[in-house]
């Protein structure tokens, strides 16, 4: 079995029970681990039909094959369930520890059932489980949590958990890994607090040996050494994500104001990632096994956000806090950023659902009375720290938002729905595709909705990574729709395969296709080739896609919202809207997907995916 452990530990919290069940070496190879291995095991285990925020749902925290063997950038932990927040499939992963201690506590990952009556949380210790009364920590913060319990069972233990948003069940809440990773979209906090989850304990003592140690060992000393040495990755240390600020800017794909703003280039010196490294920047931080380290340690030692050493944020929640709601002030930013942490909301939705509230206000959709006598005015901090309170604890107007933009602008009516940036009701990360048209592909075909790395084609078109293995070899204009479809089938192949070996996005910019075919190799035991490898990517996406399908997702559904197709009068990308159905109809063929968005019966037969055919 090399690296893979064939053993998943099945936990139902409805009445205590807990086992081990076996995966097949054939599943492990064709799914290979992670996101695919999770999709899996929710078409083998779960209706599709079920409510997300019932009993019925399974929380899947899942591990891959590289996980805990000190490649670089293996060390990614996803969280799979059906979404409440978008009613589809549902996943998101973080960098950390925890992927390394399921791997050594003997599981290829954790999948949760049921629903305990009272809060609880889980204590994994190799083979034992215990479910313990966590009473005294509902209603603490992320934060809090993670001190309290890292005190209670050991500094080596790691911790996954929720704040009061995943309590309150607000639809974008995340789950924290600790206080450095967060597995933020899709609403993976409120499928815990419909639990009653508040934290996932665990400490595993074996070790995690690869199928050929001497080959394994020669290879990851090459592609450490290759990671370290890309200019991407030397950039990414040195000013963290936050770097794309300052590029987006001039490119014009940074949002401005609810993506109402064409030019963002006044924002990247005030928020982007130069500022946020003269200023507040104390040290990198870097996840476990990660030789690049673009996270970022801050300290603001100026009032009124004023806010000890500890984890700064990242480009997504700078844009979400910054630009999009109109504020250049980076120290609020970052306040802004550590405020979500404690509650544990996804920034991404948070920021964004904020933003289109913004704009329903500046227009009178919603006045000052729907508000309980606030205001949500573009560029004001304290409108924003009082209604994410607000969204957090579910009270006034903050019950709608912390629906998400889909849902609000359904109940505020009118033309609400017009200032919602979102696709299968998942917010926009923070790109204006306006300037990227093939990643303004990719957020459309994207499994879990607007998702800025479910596929590689954003990189690609900057002109940042090649894949020349597999016929990608740059060269590509950003804002041109033709030869979109095939070269995002292609992307989204590859990050399927980083998806389910549990590695970082920023690693596929660094490495070859065939660098990692070897990783797994060499990890498996499996004789993988370049070919079948990609076979698997296409077989993970294609089953998602197959379980949305039977979710009610549709070709209409692979759509671009209004915004998007209203071209901006300034700015880089000015006069530029996608192509969407050329890139569609484009993408559609590629894949194998007939005209209503389903995969073909011929196309699911050749994935070995006969049994999503019978029920498709």
């Amino acid at each position: 079995m090399g690296s893979n452990r064939g053993k998943i530990l099945d936990i139902d919290l409805s009445t205590g029970a807990f086992k081990t069940s076996k995966v097949e070496e054939d599943v492990l190879r064709k799914f290979i681990g992670g996101s695919g291995l999770a999709a899996k095991l929710f078409f083998d285990r779960v209706s599709p039909d079920i409510d997300p925020l019932s009993d019925k749902n399974v929380l899947f925290l899942m591990a891959g094959p590289l996980s805990g063997t000190n490649f670089p950038t293996s060390s990614r932990l996803v969280a799979a369930f059906k979404s409440p927040q978008t009613n589809i499939w549902g996943q998101a992963s973080a960098g950390g520890n925890f992927a390394a201690e399921i791997k050594k506590a003997g599981y290829d990952g954790i999948a949760i059932s049921g629903m305990s009556s009272k809060p609880v949380y889980l204590v994994i210790e190799d083979d034992k489980v215990e479910i313990k009364d966590a009473a005294d920590l509902w209603g603490k913060d992320c934060h809090e949590t993670t001190d309290i319990l890292k005190e209670r069972h050991g500094a080596k233990a790691d911790v996954l958990e929720i704040g009061p948003a995943g309590e309150n069940l607000v639809k974008y809440a995340c789950i924290l890994n600790g206080k450095w990773g967060f597995i933020s979209r899709c609403g993976g906090g409120a499928v815990m607090g419909s639990k009653k989850l508040k934290a996932v304990v665990i400490r595993g003592t074996g070790k995690v040996t690869a199928a050929s140690p001497d080959e394994y060992d020669k290879l990851r000393k090459t592609l450490v050494n290759k990671v370290k040495e890309n200019i991407i990755s030397q950039a990414l240390h040195g000013a963290g994500t936050a770097m794309g600020l300052d590029v987006n800017a001039i490119t014009g794909i940074l949002p401005v104001k609810n993506y109402t703003v064409g030019d963002g280039s006044a924002y990247g010196p005030k928020i982007g990632g130069g500022a946020l490294t003269e200023r507040y920047l104390t040290k990198p931080h870097a996840c476990l096994s990660c030789p690049i380290g673009c996270k970022r340690t801050v300290k603001v030692d100026e009032e009124p956000y004023k806010m000890a050493e500890g984890p700064g944020p990242q480009y997504e929640t700078i844009a979400a806090f910054g630009s999009l709601l109109g504020i250049d002030d980076l120290a609020a930013v970052i306040r802004m950023g550590e405020v979500a942490n404690q509650y544990g909301v996804d920034t991404i939705s948070c920021g964004a659902t904020i933003a289109f509230a913004m704009e329903c206000f500046e227009k009178g959709l919603i006045t000052s009375k729907d508000l309980d006598g606030g205001q949500l005015r573009w560029g004001n901090t304290d409108d924003v720290l009082e209604i994410m309170e607000k969204i957090t604890k579910r009270q006034g107007f903050g019950d709608t938002l912390a629906e998400g933009s889909r849902s609000a602008a359904r109940k505020i009516g009118k033309n609400a729905e017009d200032f919602t940036v979102e696709i299968k009701g998942l917010e926009f990360a923070m790109y204006d595709v306006r300037g990227s048209h093939g990643h303004g592909l990719g957020f459309t075909m994207s499994n879990r909705g607007a998702c800025h790395v479910a596929s590689g084609i954003g990189p690609i078109e900057s002109g940042w990574t090649t894949w020349a293995d597999i016929g990608i070899t740059g060269g590509y204009d950003a804002k041109a729709d033709e030869g979109k479809g095939e070269l995002n089938v292609k992307c989204e192949n590859v990050v399927m395969l980083s998806n389910s070996a549990t590695m970082c996005y920023f690693a596929l910019m660094s490495l070859a296709i065939t660098d990692i075919v070897e990783a797994l190799k060499a990890t498996t035991g499996f004789d993988y080739t370049l070919d079948e490898i990609m076979e698997c990517g296409d077989r993970i996406w294609t089953l998602q896609r197959g379980l949305n399908n039977l979710m009610g997702i549709t070709a209409a559904d692979d759509r671009m919202p209004k915004r998007m197709l209203t071209p901006h009068t300034d700015g880089a990308a000015a006069g530029s809207v996608p192509d969407i159905e050329l890139m569609k109809k484009e993408y559609y063929k590629a894949r194998g997907l007939d005209a209503d968005g389903r995969p073909l019966k011929e196309k699911l037969n050749k994935l070995g995916l006969s049994d999503l055919a019978a029920k498709l």
